[in-house]
């Protein structure tokens, strides 16, 4: 049970779409525990469309468990419980019994913090999801493949040796390839965990150009220890601090007049 699709619009600019964005995840009054150990407190907080809210702070604050709270990955881990609160995605708690968690992450799609292509070519890792859904067609999966590669631009880096093996690529190639084959199931939002720790410069810099241009078309929620990129690739920060969330807001304000005093000491530094 989740809501249809909504179209996606063409392209527009920037100011447009900060102006003109609407709340596509809404995280009302939500706790979080594992076992006894409650991770999250209180959380609240708007996802708008189309655009990357980055989400930061210091290891074990929790900001990867809310981003795996937001497709149910959590429901893998025997002891994780919600305490109370909500996640909706697009009006429809995510939480309800009704809802079918295959189909909520083939809608939230997941990058990982270490890129994890399946031992497979490069074509199959792209239409493995497809596959897994039933389409044979040849035409469809070829168009899937070339559509999701440029999406993620690999396209021209591997369109001829997609029969090769996907662990043949390099590190930052493997992570765009995780993204393709995200892609390919036609998700509305991409939940990427520190998805350039294990890059280099160069490859972090291809991800980050990369997150630009799928905002046009892809809600994106990014979880990052590095402030600067938070600072590069982000329209809103959400600060989180023992488990709660401390300030969101713009990322320009965030980082040049946060409101609050935690949020100021962490990025200037004092603690972290």
């Amino acid at each position: 049970m989740l809501e249809a699709k909504p179209m996606r619009e063409k392209s527009v600019t920037d100011s447009e779409q900060i102006e003109n964005s609407r709340s596509l995840i809404k995280i009302s009054n939500f706790d979080f525990s594992y076992g006894e150990k409650q991770a999250l407190f209180d959380i609240n907080m708007d996802v708008k469309e189309r655009e990357v809210t980055a989400f930061i702070g210091p290891s074990g604050c929790g900001k990867s468990t809310l981003l795996r709270c937001i497709n149910r990955m959590n429901d893998l881990i025997e002891i994780a419980r919600i305490n109370r609160g909500s996640i909706e995605l697009n009006g429809v708690d995510i939480y309800d019994e009704r809802v079918d968690t295959t189909e909520l992450r083939k809608r939230v799609g997941m990058v990982f913090q270490k890129s994890n292509p399946f031992p497979k070519s490069i074509y199959e890792n792209v239409v493995y999801g497809l596959r897994i859904q039933g389409i044979k067609k040849k035409s469809m999966l070829d168009e899937t493949v070339e559509h999701c590669l440029k999406g993620a631009a690999l396209w021209e880096e591997v369109k001829d040796r997609l029969d090769t093996s996907g662990l043949s690529l390099s590190g930052g190639q493997q992570q765009r390839l995780c993204i393709a084959r995200a892609l390919a199931v036609e998700p509305d939002i991409l939940l990427m965990d520190e998805p350039c720790s294990a890059l280099d410069p160069v490859a972090t810099a291809k991800v980050e150009e990369l997150i630009h241009k799928l905002k046009e078309r892809y809600t994106i929620v990014i979880v990052t220890h590095n402030m600067q990129q938070a600072a590069r690739v982000s329209d809103k920060t959400a600060f989180f601090y023992l488990g709660k969330l401390i300030e969101m807001n713009a990322t320009e304000q965030i980082f040049m007049s946060p409101e609050r005093d935690q949020t100021e000491a962490y990025i200037s530094g004092r603690f972290g």
